[in-house]
């Protein structure tokens, strides 16, 4: 009898012991298999476009590109984001996209190690593809699958070049950028810093400055007291325009400087039509809104190759104020 209980315990052991091992062979065994996200609703993909810079007219016209694209294609979109730049709520909406499962999140790029935690883990786990629009991320940092949008660095080229022929080739220019200078910002000084370097005679002096309008007058406030003879002045954020031209024509005339920088802030074609603005880089907001949806679209429908993570171009121009020569 004994012999025949000893018996069964080590047949259960045996049993036990089996189980056990192939749980956790279950558990840690390494799987590339990610998560699906939620079915379409009615067939109609579910999109959503996130941005920094809600009720903008740079960001009111990529999403109506986007808008365009997603009736054409009977895709569903919502636009989502934030004011002002407020960059914890523009997160916080990503990261609602993410946990709602969304079929397919075309956002405004935010080179923070919070955007590519969100973007790299969260998304990725989910499955939900990621496509930048205006604003790229550096793409081994954010596993997203595409850019839609300007070259920054050829914006920045093409800036540079219109700006020394106006300074005559020579001078000090003044580059103002934010202090935690974002991937695109760092593009379009690169591009502007590759034709400034072949003149001996111009001078580059870089001011730096938060968000707040406090602080960009003050890093105004700075450079106009430390170059006083600058010829040149590039607003790299555009966000930045309105206020330090308010600083430089509290203290002196906006005439004497050419003073540069890009369509993509809310005051930007506003002062280039009123003359405080010499010339703008204008982009094509309408065209990335329409490319993203319809490369996200292709995507989720598998109708694509693959995409291409270098990025899908749009163009861009140089206009200059009418009176400009």
């Amino acid at each position: 009898m004994r012999k025949k209980v000893i018996i069964v315990l080590l047949s259960l052991s045996a049993i036990f012991l089996v189980f056990t091992i192939a749980s956790a062979e279950k558990v840690f065994r390494p799987s590339t298999e990610l998560p699906k996200s939620v079915s379409t609703t009615n067939g109609s993909p579910r999109l959503v476009l996130i941005t920094q810079e809600l009720e903008t007219s740079f960001w009111d016209e990529v999403a109506a590109g986007a808008k365009n694209m997603a009736l054409e294609e009977g895709a569903q979109l919502e636009v989502w984001g934030s004011y002002g730049t407020n960059s914890d709520e523009f997160l916080k909406k990503l990261e609602l996209a993410i946990h709602s499962k969304m079929d397919g999140i075309i956002v405004q790029g935010l080179d923070t190690e919070a955007f590519n935690e969100l973007t790299k883990v969260k998304a990725a786990f989910y499955g939900i593809p990621i496509i930048t629009v205006a604003n790229d991320v550096p793409k081994q940092e954010s596993l997203r699958k595409t850019y839609v949008g300007s070259d920054q660095f050829d914006a920045g080229n093409l800036l540079a070049k219109e700006l020394l022929i106006d300074m005559e080739h020579q001078g000090e220019i003044i580059i103002l950028s934010d202090e935690d200078s974002q991937y695109y910002q760092q593009q379009r000084i690169a591009g502007m810093m590759d034709v400034f370097k072949a003149y001996p005679a111009v001078t580059v002096t870089n001011s730096q400055t938060s968000s707040s309008k406090e602080q960009v007058v003050a890093a105004a406030q700075d450079f106009l007291n430390k170059s006083p003879d600058a010829k040149g002045i590039v607003a790299v954020n555009a966000n930045h325009l309105a206020a330090m031209l308010q600083e430089i024509s509290r203290r002196t005339q906006v005439e004497p400087y050419h003073i540069y920088s890009f369509d993509d802030g809310p005051d930007a074609l506003a002062l280039l039509e009123q003359g405080e603005v010499d010339a703008l880089i204008r982009q094509s907001p309408e065209e990335m809104g329409k490319k993203s949806v319809e490369l996200m679209i292709d995507w989720i429908a598998s109708e694509s190759e693959p995409l291409d993570t270098e990025g899908y171009i749009t163009d861009i121009e140089l206009v200059k104020r009418v009176d400009g020569s």
